[in-house]
């Protein structure tokens, strides 16, 4: 049996793309992950699949799901198993989390253990609310300290009569329930009732919420616009900065819930695309992507892969699923010498990212017509082509090429099955106005989730921005009476989420 170990690893303050390279390394090498509820879940996915996952709860002043003795019995008894135990902590595991009394009880135990700092919310939601630490025209020094006690007891246990005034920045952490008491000791020690204050609470995420307000207003004024857990109260002159400086809240989808529909494979690109402008991806996958039902014509063609003088590929999934089977079958496409085509850029990193050289990508009309265009100009009479596709892709590249006298193989390398979805839920959450965007990536999203929709849902998403990615999504939308109101100038998430952007901004300024 292999010695167990545990590992501590900070997740950050909220943001899942905030932890650091090392604490990816480590979910992925965990056999156990033993989590907090402020850790990001997203993060859980990065661990294999079959490794446990053990949520211990610890969320602000709820009860945890378990004590801390329980938890710190738990890791010992996961790491004597022989296990790799990552135990997975928002922001810092020394910051205010009891790390350091669970790496003391590894070092009593003999238990081997490592510790991945994290980024705290202390410096890291303060960025994202645009509020340095420090700054040289107002703050040479900062304290940190908790609130999360009772009232009586951070009188007894905080000296705030010394704090009040030892540091320029003074940031309190898990103090939303005693604002009222943490900001009336600060007063009594001294602190200037007109000092500049701030509470921020879910900081790096897209339901941030700032609160600024005078020291002698903070409590009331977070009191009313209900600030709630897990926030934190940032006192001093820094604080003036943030009307400069607030970049998060600037971002063109910042606060904005976004529905993705595209399937298990490619939906990651999406959603992180949107969370990178602010934006809260809320995903619900329409399709599933499945293998093809009959293999049997994909694989007659990649026996006989030598003999074509181009494979054509116009999705990311058809690049997947073709590869994936000729590795099946002791395939090496990159042997074949065929030249390789590709519909737009994000199938052309596809196709590398399997070792595939590209050679041909649209340059300006990233869609089957655009890629039949430039495939036209390389004289493909005689010439032989593969285009392995879905089971619901269109005649018009195969056809186009066939009237051009190519020979022409075009076979079913996948296909796509509606997913299970709790349309009730869907609908409810449409009616309620929800998403302020719905993003499809395919036709076959759009229909299904098309198919899914009642009469008042329908004229709901009149309510929500409607984003497609390319032309065939577009027009599949406008079948189904669902017109896109945006759409991108190619099929790739990125392209997807830079136009739904540059549409809000403009109606913000329209607005």
């Amino acid at each position: 049996m292999k010695r167990g170990r545990v590992i501590l690893v900070g997740a950050g303050p909220g943001a899942p793309d905030l932890i650091t390279l090392r604490g990816v390394e480590a979910l992925r090498s965990a056999d156990a992950v033993v989590y907090d509820a402020l850790a990001p879940a997203s993060l859980l996915a990065l661990a294999p699949p079959d490794a446990l996952r053990i949520d211990v709860g610890k969320r602000g002043h709820d009860a945890p799901t378990l004590p801390q003795e329980d938890t710190t019995a738990l890791l010992l008894r996961l790491a004597a198993e022989g296990r790799t135990v990552v135990r997975l902590k928002g922001g810092d595991p020394y910051v205010f989390g009891r790390g350091g009394e669970e790496a003391s009880a590894c070092a009593r135990a003999g238990v081997p253990f490592e510790v991945v700092p994290g980024v705290s919310s202390i410096f890291g939601a303060l960025a994202y609310a645009g509020i340095p630490l420090t700054d040289r025209r107002h703050a040479a020094s900062f304290a940190v300290t908790t609130g999360h006690k009772d009232p009586t007891k951070v009188a007894r246990e905080t000296r705030w009569d010394l704090l009040a005034n030892a540091a320029d920045t003074l940031v309190v952490m898990m103090g939303a329930r005693n604002l009222e008491e943490i900001a009336a000791r600060l007063l009594a020690a001294g602190r200037a009732p007109a000092t500049p204050a701030a509470v921020v609470t879910s900081g790096t995420l897209p339901a941030q919420r700032v609160v600024a307000a005078p020291l002698g207003e903070i409590a009331l004024r977070a009191r009313e616009v209900g600030v709630q857990a897990p926030a934190l109260l940032v006192v001093g002159d820094v604080v003036l900065l943030r009307p400069e400086l607030a970049w998060f809240e600037r971002l063109p989808l910042f606060g904005r819930r976004v529905l993705v529909t595209r399937g298990d494979e490619q939906a990651g690109d999406l959603v992180q695309a949107l969370e990178a402008q602010g934006a809260e991806a809320r995903w619900i996958p329409m399709i599933r992507v499945l293998p093809a039902a009959d293999p049997a014509p994909l694989d007659a063609a990649l026996a006989r892969s030598a003999a074509y003088d181009f494979f054509v590929f116009t999705s990311a999934n058809a690049v997947r699923f073709t590869a994936s089977r000729a590795r099946e079958r002791g395939v090496d496409l990159t042997r074949a010498g065929a030249l390789v085509a590709c519909v737009g850029a994000a199938t052309a990193d596809a196709a590398r990212a399997e070792g595939l050289p590209v050679h041909v990508v649209p340059a300006q009309q990233s869609d089957a017509e655009g890629l039949l265009d430039v495939l036209r100009r390389l004289a493909p009479r005689g010439r032989r082509f593969l285009i392995p596709r879905s089971s619901l892709a269109r005649e018009l590249l195969p056809d186009g090429l066939r009237r051009e006298g190519a020979e022409v193989d075009a076979v079913v390398a996948y296909r796509t099955e509606p997913a299970e979805v709790d349309g009730p839920a869907l609908r409810e959450e449409i009616r309620a106005g929800a998403f302020a965007a719905l993003t499809f990536t395919s036709p076959s999203a759009a229909r299904h989730f098309a198919a899914l929709l009642d009469a008042g849902a329908r004229a709901a998403v009149r309510r929500s921005v409607v984003a497609a990615i390319g032309s065939t999504t577009a027009q599949a939308l406008a079948r189904e009476g669902l017109p896109a109101d945006v759409i991108s100038p190619e099929p790739d998430a990125r392209a997807l989420v830079r136009a739904l952007a540059a549409h809000v901004a403009g109606a913000g300024r329209a607005g």
